[in-house]
């Protein structure tokens, strides 16, 4: 069975990913309405019915405004850990059927072991997670404020690393945002720069790592140019020109990445 990974989107606008093992789907966040993302699977050549579960990294509206909808429509369960449920709840985002899981604490979904781990950022408690299966392992952080020793343990010597990289900081710094979002967006509990994405590649980046995916790419505070030439070029100044950059869109679904 193959392995894939499809990013149906990734950004402020509205985040949803597909980690699939042959015919079983799990989807990471949904915050697309029930017809965005349905046409968006369709794209990608995905159909409803291998998705099989639905799990959360944490309660922002662009991760779960239509979670429930689509949750719900398909008939899957919601993982969540206890206290992003609970606002998700608040917010009736929360499908039907859900499962809570503790974060630090692997739990199984089908041939996915999955592992959530907390990161840094201004969410009640915001997770990443790490899955394996078949001897692979694929790391995910997106929404990441710093990359603190645990998250750093997390993605390290993962087969593919799937990261945010979200803006550039002189960009930022000279945007019309607001000085508040732009202190947000720059805090501990913020969003992950160029800079420091792409720079911790020396120490995420093992012999065992073939992909790197980058996103949460910003729209007026970045460019995808400035992102895929950073990351190419701290590959090749590391000797690794043998691992693929992928850069994950937000208005339209990237091409399906075949693991295995």
């Amino acid at each position: 069975m193959d392995l894939n990974i499809t990013v149906l989107g990734s950004g402020s606008e509205g985040n949803a990913t597909v980690v699939s093992l042959g015919n079983f789907g799990v989807l990471i966040d949904n915050g697309f309405s029930k017809k965005e993302l349905l046409r968006r699977l369709s794209v990608s050549g995905i159909s409803p019915d291998t998705i099989k579960a639905l799990i959360i990294t944490h309660e922002h509206s662009d991760h779960i405004k239509g979670a429930r909808i689509i949750a719900d429509a398909l008939d899957i369960e919601t993982f969540a850990n206890t206290f992003t449920a609970n606002e998700m709840r608040k917010v009736s985002c929360l499908g039907k059927k859900h499962k809570s899981f503790l974060t630090g604490s692997p739990f199984i979904i089908e041939n996915f072991k999955i592992t959530p781990f907390r990161i840094s950022h201004d969410a009640i408690e915001s997770v990443g997670f790490v899955f394996e299966t078949k001897g692979i392992k694929i790391g995910y952080a997106m929404d990441v404020g710093t990359l603190d020793t645990l998250t750093k343990q997390r993605l390290k010597g993962c087969d593919v690393i799937m990261l945010e990289s979200n803006h550039d900081k002189k960009m930022l710094m000279e945007s019309t945002r607001p000085f508040y979002l732009k202190k947000r967006i720059l805090s501990r509990t913020g969003h992950l720069d160029n800079t420091e994405a792409i720079g911790a590649f020396s120490e995420l980046v093992t012999e065992n790592t073939r992909k790197i995916m980058l996103g949460h790419i910003s729209s007026d505070c970045n460019l995808h140019s400035i992102v895929e030439g950073m990351a190419v070029s701290k590959l090749r100044s590391m000797n690794r020109s043998d691992i693929t950059v992928k850069l994950m869109k937000q208005h339209q679904p990237s091409v399906p990445v075949l693991i295995s």
